[in-house]
Parts: C-alpha cells; structure tokens; sequence
C-alpha cells in the first residue's frame, strides 16, 4: 500500500464527487491517509472525515497563513481534539513568508508555531511543519522548542539538501510530492539523491501541486505513484522498494495510525 502522508480533502474542489474519489483510491491500493488541517474549520471538517471513513486520520493545526485570529481558545480547542486515536499529528502549522512581508506578520507565526510545537509535546503527538520561504526562521524557532524532542516532518520540502540534513539530524522526515516530477525541481531532486531512504515521506498535499503529467490539475492521492515512480527513477530503485520503505516510514512517524 502507498501510505498518503498529507492531503486536503476537506478542501471544497472534492465536494461534488469526494466519495467517487476515495473509492477509486483505495481501488488503486492507497491507504491510509492523513487529511492535514490548516484552520480550525478544515481540522474539523477532517476529524469528521476520519470518523466516517476507516482509513483516513486527522491532523489538527493552524496553517501560518491562518494566524491572524489565533488565540489561546483555539489552541485548547486543538488540545481538546488530540485526544481522539484518529488525530495522528498537530499540523499543518510553520512559518510561510511568501505572502508575509511585514515583520509583525512573521512575529506572529513564530509566536503559534511555537505554540503548538509545545502542544505537540504535551499530547505527544507528531507534527507536520509547512516551511516556505523562511528556513532558516523554520529551524530556530524549532531549535528554541528542542523539537529534536518532537517528532515530524516537513511537508512539501523545497530547499537544499544542505537544510535538509539539518532537519534529518533532528530527526525529522522530509516529505515529497508532484514537485518532484517538474522541470525545474533540480533542488528536490538532489536532496531525494541524497537523503537517508528511512527519512522520506511521499503525499501530495491534494488537491494542490498535481505532479507531471497533470500539473496544473486538481490533485489527488491516486497520483501518488508519479511520485513512487519519480523516486525510484532518482534513487535507481525499483518503484515497490520504494513504497515498501514510504509506507514504514510514514508508520513509525504516525504511531496512531493502524495497519
């Protein structure tokens, strides 16, 4: 089986046929799934996915681009959530600064991704971190949070190999998706060369990034096996190896998560 280790299907693209898709997907021997919330509304909506369907669990968190009204009600509300067995992980939380120019903005993600990095640790729960254009920011605030305590990954990884073995030696996974498949992923491609197999995570953060030959489209966990196929391309492998060692990876981050 190929383990999903990031989606959205609480995202309103699946809501006419969302039903249509995780039937084919599971046709397509993929499962489990770990439906990544980003607001509140979107951790609920992924908790009552994970209640109605056996094979998809839920990650609770605040996306940094959703900070703005964050405060420490919310925050017991996510506390209050983690203790179900089907919320695998306190995410998708982190730092984005692409659209956060202003100094205060970036303030204000570091405040709440320190925060539930805490709630992570408290609930003993893994984490998946979102890190786009503010790496360097990414790795203090988890070196201030002694995050080599706290499991995780990092979602959708976009930066050098260098970082990357940053983050690994913490003890995090490295999480990989379509981007692998485009033209202009020479970064993604040397840290998938490189990296320790044990430490990458596949997903496809749908219905964002569709790997090649869909980019563009809506994506969704069906077209995890571009990115299996990609990888074993890379690493010279044959695309069930590379399945087989994703899918333990993504159970010894996920311990909730039942085979």
């Amino acid at each position: 089986m190929i383990f999903e280790t990031h989606a959205h299907y609480d995202d309103e693209q699946f809501e006419e046929d969302l039903e249509e898709v995780l039937e084919d997907i599971r046709a397509k021997g993929i499962g489990p799934i770990i439906n990544a919330g980003a607001s509140i509304t979107s951790s609920a909506i992924g908790i009552a996915l994970a209640d109605l369907h056996e094979d998809i669990y839920a990650a609770v968190g605040i996306h940094p681009s959703e900070v703005d009204d964050f405060n420490n009600r919310n925050l017991d509300w996510l506390r209050k959530q983690a203790e179900w067995e089907k919320v695998a992980a306190i995410g998708e939380i982190g730092l984005d600064y692409h659209w956060a120019a202003d100094e205060s903005v970036r303030r204000k993600q570091r405040k709440w991704f320190a925060r539930q990095l805490e709630l992570a640790r408290e609930t003993k729960l893994p984490v998946i971190i979102h890190s786009r254009d503010a790496a360097e920011d990414t790795l203090k605030v988890m070196k201030k949070c002694r995050a080599q305590e706290i499991p995780g990954v990092i979602h959708c990884y976009s930066y050098s190999k260098e970082m990357a073995r940053k983050f690994i030696k913490m003890g995090y996974y490295i999480g990989i998706g379509g981007v692998i498949t485009y033209k202009n992923a020479r970064k993604l491609v040397e840290t998938a060369q490189e990296i320790p197999l044990e430490r990458i995570l596949v997903e496809t953060d749908s219905p964002y990034l569709a790997p090649e030959p869909h980019r563009g489209e809506r994506n969704d966990s069906r077209n995890l096996s571009y990115v299996i196929e990609r990888l074993a391309q890379i690493r010279g492998m044959k695309p069930e190896e590379i399945e087989k060692i994703t899918e333990e990876n993504a159970y010894r981050l996920f311990t909730r998560v039942h085979r």
